[in-house]
């Protein structure tokens, strides 16, 4: 089957699917933007199926308002705060979990729909359930990162943050490589055994870039940002003091902000390395124009991402590029799934091989 017949046999599907992933890309920078705006702990209950309709008149307004003084946040953080103030935090929580409901909707409806109208077989149903799985477990993950910040100390947990960025970055990289699947068909036979190498090389750079959102949990969730907000250097040394200060050892990588902010940073030069470098064998490949060109984007994105990178942490994290970095980095990943999907496909992207 071509590409253009396999695409036009499941574009419905598709078309979900990608619709479902945009959602997602915009819960993921509204998580971010509601923790850089201190939003996070606004909500001190979860209520999965009366928590989306927001209060509507005065008491309700004041009856959500006198749960949030008795929070820990608002006793040690935020005392004397005017209910408009509260409204202002409240929304970009409240905005947070509605898309997050939205997003359960939008998937769960349509595959009933594809289910009943026997549109999807067997193989891509398994598929399906395990994306309803994780979606469920993004959102216990939610309750339970918010949880640890309702405690004597107002601050959510960098471990569970991570956690709950991670659930959402796979459910969002897994529909994603679903739906690519559903365009073309990806089998691969013999004569692209030439190429093996440089698949090999592609999950590299992916999984570097996964290690690189995931550090990026624990720059946020630790907020190591605010840290050293010189570049290239930290305060004048390239190799800061402290970067093994906490015992045992392991924790420095989890727990010291200036570890996890150097880290964060070795990653990036890292990339900054196998990414041409990547780049440049595909160049010198014979693959097809498209290739190359995602291979272009995808070098383009990193010179993107790494600018909103050092902006962020030169400027001490303001929202506007702090969420722009954000979603760079899902772009970046996005790029890169692409471009390891191009290259598992059926050989008849290749030319002139001999």
């Amino acid at each position: 089957m071509r590409i253009s017949e396999h695409y036009s046999a499941n574009r419905p599907i598709v078309i979900w699917l990608l619709g479902v992933c945009i959602l997602i890309f915009g819960m993921v920078v509204l998580g971010g933007v509601t923790r850089l705006t201190n939003s996070g702990l606004s909500m001190v209950e979860w209520e999965p199926l009366m928590g989306i309709v927001p209060p509507l008149n005065e008491h309700e307004w004041q009856d959500t308002f006198s749960k949030y003084r008795q929070s820990p946040e608002y006793q040690k953080i935020n005392t004397g705060m005017s209910l408009a103030e509260f409204k202002n935090i409240f929304y970009f929580e409240y905005a947070h979990r509605l898309l997050g409901r939205t997003i359960g909707f939008a998937f769960l409806l349509p595959f009933i729909y594809f289910l009943i109208r026997r549109r999807i077989d067997r193989p891509l149903i398994a598929k399906m359930i395990i994306i309803f799985v994780l979606g469920g477990l993004q959102g216990v993950l939610g309750w339970f990162m918010v949880k640890s910040g309702l405690v004597n100390n107002p601050h959510v947990s960098q471990y569970r943050l991570t956690a709950h960025l991670s659930t959402a970055i796979l459910i969002y990289a897994y529909i994603l490589w679903v739906a690519m699947g559903l365009c073309w068909n990806n089998t691969c036979n013999t004569t692209c055994e030439s190429f093996d190498k440089l698949r090999q090389y592609g999950i590299v750079v992916t999984v570097l870039i996964l290690i690189m959102i995931l550090s990026g949990g624990f720059v946020a969730g630790t907020r190591a940002g605010m840290l050293y907000n010189t570049f290239p250097l930290m305060g004048d040394r390239f190799i800061p003091d402290g970067l093994f200060s906490l015992s045992p050892f392991y924790l420095n990588f989890f727990e010291n902000q200036t570890t996890i902010q150097f880290d964060h940073r070795m990653i990036a030069y890292t990339l900054f390395v196998v990414i041409p470098v990547f780049w440049l064998k595909i160049q010198k490949s014979r693959l097809q124009k498209r290739t190359k060109l995602i291979a272009h984007l995808l070098l383009f994105m990193l010179g993107i991402q790494a600018s909103l990178g050092i902006s962020t942490l030169l400027f001490v994290v303001p929202v506007p590029l702090a969420a722009s970095h954000q979603a760079g980095a899902l772009v970046l990943l996005s790029l890169a799934l692409l471009l390891n999907h191009e290259l598992r496909k059926s050989p008849d992207i290749y030319r002139n091989l001999t």
